[in-house]
């Protein structure tokens, strides 16, 4: 009852986000809600795995298709090929609070999206599964899209957390995150690492707690 878990009995490490230089891909449409991200028919089973086929499955397939892809889509287009960075529109991740929205992003191989706005339960989202969600004014984001698109595989951009950059051939450009967020990005802790670093305190308040209070500790085992 007493001790606190182990990282090794709470799961993986959370893989460390500090500078990433990638393809960026270009989805500037405001309000992608969570069922555009991953429909819940594309939802099987309560596992971070088996998710990227069905990111953005609505968009990304042919109607009626068994997962043919419509070359329409910006994930289907060549120039874009490898992408890890993803440009979005305001208010990205709206809708319901489903975890694997960002999941499936992060199964397919995005570390970074930048949008001018969050859904504020998306953006926590992100942050506890290692995606950085970087929020970037509407003009600034513009620009950078159209300076993507010129060339997208040469035109990388390279998202800088450090110094909370974006950086390009032509300029820099800040963006915002708070910064819990950031710091735990660049040290990679999710919510349990977090705490675990609070184990001393933890089991100080306890001690303390339980001098004033001992009864709350000590009471008895259910018979059943």
């Amino acid at each position: 009852m007493d001790a606190l878990p182990t990282r090794a009995a709470t799961g993986a490490d959370m893989e460390k986000f500090s500078e990433l230089t990638a393809v960026a891909a270009i989805l500037l449409r405001d309000n992608i809600d969570t069922d555009a991200i991953i429909p819940s028919r594309e939802i099987r089973a309560v596992s971070k795995q088996g998710l990227a086929r069905g990111l953005f499955a609505g968009w990304r397939y042919r109607p009626g298709s068994n997962y043919e892809p419509d070359p329409a889509f910006v994930l289907n287009d060549e120039r874009f090929r490898g992408a890890r960075i993803l440009l979005a529109g305001a208010n990205f991740g709206c809708g319901s609070s489903r975890e694997q929205a960002v999941w499936a992003l992060a199964e397919y191989g995005f570390r970074a999206v930048i949008a001018s706005s969050f859904n504020l339960i998306f953006y926590r989202n992100c942050v506890r599964n290692g995606v950085l969600p970087a929020a970037l004014g509407a003009d600034a984001l513009s620009r950078l899209a159209s300076w993507v698109a010129e060339d997208p595989q040469r035109h990388q951009p390279t998202v800088d957390l450090r110094s909370r950059s974006i950086l390009t051939a032509e300029t820099s450009r800040k963006f915002d995150i708070d910064e819990e967020s950031r710091s735990a990005l660049l040290e990679g802790l999710d919510p349990i690492d977090r705490t675990l670093k609070l184990q001393d305190r933890i089991a100080s308040f306890r001690a303390a707690d339980r001098a004033l209070r001992p009864w709350v500790y000590d009471l008895p085992t259910d018979p059943r």
